[in-house]
């Protein structure tokens, strides 16, 4: 909505490049129209329980002027708070990934990090839709959850899913800033920074549903100082499984070593899985490497650069003190694909 706009984009440039001007600045404009409700730009966005309206012709227009007449609300509300992408379809990439790990049949010690509002740590209670390749189509997970996660496999290959019910034991979740859902502004913000789509739009509103009747844990702080005391008070005979969306792209190169020393530690002693679903890094047209440091084909590399920013799958798995990495498929940024990369086996 900023391009080619230079009254907005003159607005947004005065946020902090760090902060994800763009989409920060979006999110509050969200923010606004929801709280404010002008007529008619909010009956072109989305309502729970209603269907997607269609876009009004005047929307730009009415957009563009609603933005300039409230600026100096907008920047108020992108000086106090952050981008924050819940998205809780990208659980659909975490599920195939962790089947190996679910197939156990052992107690999970579930560990999200940069968990936001921990939506994550309910993975195994939505109900998921796997289709694509040949008209297939795969349920998989609560098969009566108010939380439904769609998504299309592209490519050859369908993922494997667990074969069971997760055995959960443990749910926690790692934040600088974790978020409570019982505070009205804070799901009134989460609901701004989600794509005004209405799937995305119910899904998360549906989801907080979930995490608010099932409190997980949260723990306040940098992963790298938290995860060493968490790990030290999970029960050895429990499967640590760790997983990110979208937290470790932003990790400097020095973080991240930090990161994965931590966990090459830890599972020097037990076993445990890290599952990861993070763009390539670094963040821009120099990506080339994997959070995991997982080998990545020039090909993958080159459709990066090509088609734009796409979350990468992989796994860091530790059976009986070995590691082993896999990259195991790649995925759009609000779980609308999937398309798996590693052999039905996996």
């Amino acid at each position: 909505m900023l391009e080619g706009d230079a009254e907005l984009l003159a607005i947004a440039a005065t946020i902090p490049a760090e902060r994800l001007p763009p989409l920060l600045f979006q999110a509050a404009a969200t923010f606004l129209v929801l709280q404010l409700e002008p007529h008619p730009l909010r009956s072109w966005f989305p309502r729970v329980g209603e269907a997607q309206p269609p876009m009004g012709g005047e929307f730009v227009a009415e957009y563009r002027a609603f933005c300039l007449d409230h600026r100096d609300r907008l920047l108020d509300l992108c000086a106090r708070h952050r981008y924050q992408m819940n998205e809780v379809g990208r659980c659909a990439d975490l599920l195939p990934a962790l089947a190996p790990a679910i197939d156990t049949g052992r107690e999970i010690a579930l560990v999200d990090i940069g968990t936001g509002a921990g939506l994550a740590l309910h993975l195994d209670r939505y109900r998921y839709r796997y289709h694509g390749v040949g008209g297939r189509t795969v349920n998989a997970g609560r098969a009566r959850s108010s939380v439904e996660i769609e998504t299309e496999v592209r490519g050859s290959r369908f993922p494997a899913l667990p074969t069971g019910p997760a055995q959960i034991a443990d749910r926690v979740g790692i934040d600088i800033e974790p978020l409570d859902l019982d505070d009205p502004e804070v799901r009134s913000w989460l609901a701004a920074c989600v794509p005004q789509e209405i799937g995305a739009v119910t899904r998360f509103h549906q989801a907080v549903q979930v995490a608010t009747e099932n409190p997980a844990t949260a723990i306040r702080g940098d992963a790298r100082a938290v995860l060493p005391e968490l790990l030290a008070t999970i029960p050895d005979d429990r499967l640590v499984c760790l997983v990110d969306s979208y937290v470790h792209v932003f990790f400097s190169d020095d973080d991240l070593r930090a990161f994965r020393d931590i966990v090459d530690r830890a599972g020097a002693d037990r076993d445990l899985y890290w599952v990861s679903v993070d763009p390539l890094v670094p963040l821009g047209s120099r990506a080339s490497r994997s959070v995991l440091g997982v080998g990545v084909p020039e090909t993958l590399v080159e459709r990066n650069r090509r088609e734009g920013v796409f979350g990468v799958i992989g796994r860091l798995s530790y059976r009986g003190g070995r590691g082993e990495t896999a990259l195991l498929g790649i995925a759009h940024p609000g779980a609308a694909w999937l398309e798996w990369l590693a052999p039905t086996s996996e």
